[in-house]
C-alpha cells in the first residue's frame, strides 16, 4: 500500500471538518464539551438565582418596616352586628392589658417565660435555624406540638404584627422582621414587649392583667411558682387553665414543671429550691362577660365562630373582627318584651326559652335564653332540656303519613281511658291494663273523631293508635328528619313527648314543616371578615329536603287546626294564619307550645328549675292553678308573633291533598286490648275557666270546646305520657296533657 493510502495517515494527525451537525455534535460529544457547557450553564443560572434572592431578601429587609411596639393596645375592637349589619348589637373585644416595665418585674418572671419558650432567646439573632430545622423534622415525623421552631421574637411578630394565616408569605415576612427587630431592639425591651402584649387567657393580654386574673395580685409579686404557671398556660389557655376543665389541671402542673426544670438547666434556679416548690392553683375567675339578655346571643355567635373559622378565643379577643349575625333587632326586642310582659312577677324561679327560625334557610332572627347571662349563664333556650309533651305529636303524624297508614279523614276511637298490649311497663313487660291505660288530658273522653280533629284537641288515645300505625322507630326518624338532634327513644311513648329536647331544635324542627319539608341546619352568623384580611366569611347555609310536599301539607293542615279550634286559639289574635301545637308534660314539668307562619316559626318551652337542677312542677305558681302549653308559653308566644311578622305579607298554607286515600275505607283501627270505663273527671280547679267536659262515647266534639284541667292529669312518675315508666304501678300513669 502506498504512503498516501488513508489507512496509512497517521491517528493523530489532522482530520477533516465533519461534514454535517450531526457529525459536528457526535465530535464534540466524545470530546466531552456538551457536558462542560451545560455544567457551566447551571452553575451560571444557580449563581444568578442566588445573587436575585440575595438582592429581593436584601430590599425586603430594607423596606420592610416593623409596627411599632404594643400596637395590640390600641387594636380595633371587634364588633357584632345585627342582621342589618350597621347596628351594633355587642362588641365583644376590648382589649385588657396594661403594661409594666420589665425594670419593675422579679426577674424569674422573664426567665420562667424563657425557660418555658426559648431557653436560646439570648444567642439568637431573632430567629433560631435550628429550632426551624427540629419544628419541620417533628412535622414531617408527625409528632406533637411540644417542639416549637419560633423564637420568642418570631412570636411575638406572629401575633402581634401579622395575620395568622399559615402562608409561605406571611413566615416570610416574620422571619424578616424577627431579624430586624432583634438589631433594632435589645434583648430585654423584646421580652417586655412580648410580656406586656402576649395573651394569657382568662381574658388577659400581658403580664399584669394575667397576674390578676390568675392570682389577684400585681405582676412584681409573682413568686416563681406562680411565673411558671403563667409562662405555662400562653401555650394553650383552654388547654393549660386548670379551671376550664377538671383534667387541664394535670395539663398544666406538666408542663409547669416542664417550666422549673428549664429554669434549673438555665442555671435561674437551684435544684433545691425547686424540689420544695409546690404547684399554686390560680384562683377562680369569672369572665367579663355581655349583660343582660344579649350575652347569651354573643356566647352562641362565639361559639359559631370558634366552630365554623376555627378560630381561638384569642384570636377573637384580639379584635378586628366584623361580624353581622342573623339575629334581627326588631324581632329580638320583640322577644325580650314579650318574656317580660308576660311572665308572672312574682314566681321569679319560672324560666322560659324561645327561638325563632326562618324556615327553609335555619337563619335565628331571635333567642332568648335568659334574663341576665351575667348572673346565670345557662340558656334555657340552647341548654336546657325539657320533656317535649305533645309538641311531638306531629311527628308521629309525618310517619303515618308517610308509611301509607294513614288519611287525614280517618276516624279513631277518642275515649279515655284505653288500653294497648303495645304501651308496656319496660321494667315488668305488662300491659297498661294494670296501669291505668292511656288517658286524655282530664281523662276527657271524645266520641270517633278524625286526624285533624285528634290533632286539634291533643288526644292522646287517638294519637296512641296513630303511633302503634307509624312504629315508634317511624316517629323517632321523622322528629330526627325534621331537625331534632337530641336523643329520641323509639318506644311506644315517644309520640307523648318522653324525650327530653331543646328550644331551639323544636322551633327548627317546625320550621322544617313550614318549609314544606326543607330542614336547614340553624345557624347565627351570616358573615364574618377580620381587620387584617386574613379570612372573609360567608354562610352557605346547609338546606335539605327531608319530607314530601304533600307530607307536609297535611301535616300542616292538621296543626292548623289547634289554632283555629283547639288548645292554641290564643295565637288567633296574631290575625293570620298558623299552625302550632301545644305541649304540657305532668306534674306541669314542662310547658310548649311551637307554632310557625309560612315565613317564621318559633318554640317557647318553660321549666321550673329547683336548687339542684331537678324540675319542679308548675303548679300554683304565678297566679295560675297549672301552667299548661295553652297558658303561658302561647301567651309568650302570641306576644311576639304578632310584633315579629308585623308588616310581613300574609301568606297561606297550602291546601291539604288527603294522601292515602286507599286507607280511608275501611277506617284503619287498632282495637284497645280492654275497654273499661271511664272515671269521672275531677273537678276544674277554681281559678281556672270551666269548659264543659266531653262524655266517654259522643260525637265529635265542638270545635270550641277544649278538654278541662284535672288534678288527676297530673298524677304519675312526672312525665306521665303513657310510657309505662312508673316505678309504682298501683299509681295511674298519665299521658302528656292535651295542652
Amino acid at each position: 500500500m502506498t504512503a498516501s493510502s488513508p489507512r496509512n495517515a497517521p491517528r493523530n494527525g489532522p482530520r477533516k471538518a465533519p461534514r454535517t451537525r450531526r457529525a459536528a455534535r457526535a465530535a464534540n460529544s466524545r470530546s466531552g464539551k456538551p457536558r462542560r457547557l451545560w455544567l457551566r450553564r447551571i452553575l451560571w443560572a444557580a449563581l444568578a438565582v442566588a445573587v436575585l434572592g440575595l438582592l429581593f431578601v436584601g430590599i425586603s429587609y430594607a423596606t420592610i418596616k416593623p409596627p411599632k411596639p404594643n400596637d395590640i393596645a390600641t387594636a380595633q375592637a371587634s364588633v357584632i352586628y345585627y342582621a342589618d349589619g350597621k347596628t351594633e348589637l355587642q362588641r365583644i373585644s376590648q382589649i385588657n392589658r396594661e403594661s409594666v416595665n420589665i425594670a419593675d418585674l422579679p426577674e424569674h418572671v422573664g426567665e420562667a417565660m424563657l425557660a418555658a419558650e426559648d431557653r436560646g432567646f439570648y444567642q439568637e439573632n431573632g430567629v433560631s435555624p435550628k429550632g426551624m430545622l427540629r419544628a419541620v423534622i417533628v412535622a414531617i415525623k408527625g409528632g406533637g406540638a411540644t417542639q416549637g421552631g419560633s423564637t420568642i421574637t418570631q412570636q411575638y411578630v406572629k401575633n402581634y404584627f401579622l395575620s395568622s394565616d399559615r402562608t409561605l408569605t406571611r413566615k416570610y415576612k416574620e422571619i424578616l422582621l424577627s431579624i430586624k427587630i432583634d438589631q433594632q431592639q435589645s434583648k430585654q425591651q423584646i421580652l417586655e414587649n412580648y410580656l406586656n402584649t402576649i395573651y394569657y387567657g382568662r381574658g388577659a393580654y400581658g403580664i399584669e392583667t394575667a397576674a390578676q386574673a390568675y392570682y389577684g395580685k400585681s405582676a412584681k409579686d409573682l413568686t416563681v411558682e406562680e411565673s411558671a404557671v403563667l409562662a405555662s398556660v400562653i401555650r394553650g389557655p383552654s388547654i393549660y387553665d386548670p379551671q376550664v376543665a377538671p383534667e387541664n389541671l394535670k395539663n398544666v402542673t406538666t408542663r409547669w414543671n416542664y417550666v422549673l426544670d428549664g429554669m434549673v438547666s438555665q442555671g435561674w434556679l437551684d435544684q433545691a429550691t425547686r424540689q420544695a416548690m409546690q404547684f399554686p392553683t390560680p384562683i377562680e375567675w369569672k369572665p367579663p362577660t355581655a349583660t343582660g339578655t344579649n350575652g347569651y346571643l354573643v356566647q352562641l355567635i362565639k361559639s359559631e365562630l370558634k366552630a365554623k373559622l376555627k378560630l381561638s378565643d384569642a384570636d377573637i379577643e384580639r379584635g378586628g373582627l366584623q361580624v353581622v349575625s342573623t339575629i334581627e333587632k326588631p324581632r329580638q326586642d320583640a322577644a325580650v318584651a314579650a318574656v317580660q310582659e308576660s311572665m308572672p312577677a312574682d314566681a321569679p324561679d319560672l324560666r322560659v326559652g324561645l327561638a325563632s327560625v326562618v324556615p327553609g334557610n335555619g337563619a335565628v332572627v331571635a333567642l332568648y335564653g335568659g334574663a341576665d347571662y351575667a348572673t346565670e349563664q345557662f340558656n334555657s333556650a340552647t341548654d336546657a332540656k325539657m320533656q317535649a309533651g305533645s309538641t311531638f305529636k306531629p311527628f308521629t303524624l309525618i310517619a303515618a303519613l308517610k308509611e301509607g297508614k294513614v288519611n287525614l279523614r280517618n276516624t279513631y276511637n277518642g275515649a279515655s281511658p284505653q288500653y294497648f298490649n303495645e304501651f308496656k311497663d319496660p321494667a315488668s313487660d305488662k300491659p297498661f291494663s294494670q296501669q291505668g291505660g292511656v288517658r286524655n288530658f282530664g281523662n276527657t273522653g271524645f266520641g270517633t273523631i278524625d286526624v285533624s280533629t285528634a290533632t286539634a284537641n291533643s288526644v292522646n288515645t287517638v294519637y296512641a293508635q296513630l303511633n302503634i300505625l307509624a312504629t315508634p322507630k317511624a316517629t323517632a326518624e321523622a322528629a330526627k328528619a325534621a331537625g331534632v338532634t337530641s336523643e329520641v327513644a323509639a318506644n311506644y311513648g315517644n309520640v307523648f313527648g318522653t324525650s327530653s329536647v331543646k328550644v331551639l331544635e323544636m322551633a327548627n324542627a317546625y320550621a322544617t314543616i313550614a318549609a314544606q319539608g326543607k330542614q336547614a341546619t340553624p345557624y347565627f352568623v351570616t358573615s364574618a371578615k377580620s381587620a387584617d384580611g386574613a379570612f372573609d366569611y360567608t354562610v352557605n347555609p346547609e338546606v335539605t329536603q327531608a319530607f314530601d310536599a304533600d307530607v307536609m301539607a297535611d301535616t300542616t293542615y292538621a296543626m292548623q287546626q289547634v289554632v283555629q279550634r283547639g288548645s292554641g286559639k290564643t295565637a288567633l289574635a296574631v290575625g293570620r294564619p298558623l299552625a302550632g301545637k301545644t305541649g304540657t308534660t305532668s306534674d306541669n314539668k314542662a310547658a310548649w307550645f311551637d307554632g310557625f307562619a309560612p315565613q317564621l316559626a318559633t318554640a317557647v318551652g318553660m321549666y321550673r328549675p329547683g336548687p339542684n337542677g331537678e324540675e319542679l312542677s308548675m303548679q300554683d305558681v304565678g297566679g295560675y292553678a297549672e301552667i299548661t302549653g295553652g297558658s303561658l308559653p302561647i301567651k309568650v308566644w302570641t306576644a311576639y308573633m304578632k310584633v315579629a311578622l308585623d308588616g310581613v305579607e300574609v301568606q297561606k298554607f297550602p291546601e291539604p291533598v288527603y294522601m292515602n286515600k286507599s286507607s280511608l275505607q275501611p277506617t284503619p283501627t287498632v282495637e284497645p286490648s280492654t275497654a273499661e270505663p271511664t272515671p269521672t273527671p275531677a273537678e276544674t280547679p277554681a281559678d281556672q275557666p270551666t269548659q264543659p267536659t266531653q262524655p266517654t262515647r259522643s260525637p265529635t266534639p265542638t270545635p270550641s270546646a277544649t278538654p278541662t284541667p284535672s288534678a288527676s292529669s297530673s298524677t304519675g312518675n312526672g312525665n306521665g305520657n303513657g310510657n309505662g315508666n312508673n316505678p309504682t304501678p298501683t299509681i295511674p300513669l298519665q299521658p302528656a296533657p292535651a295542652q
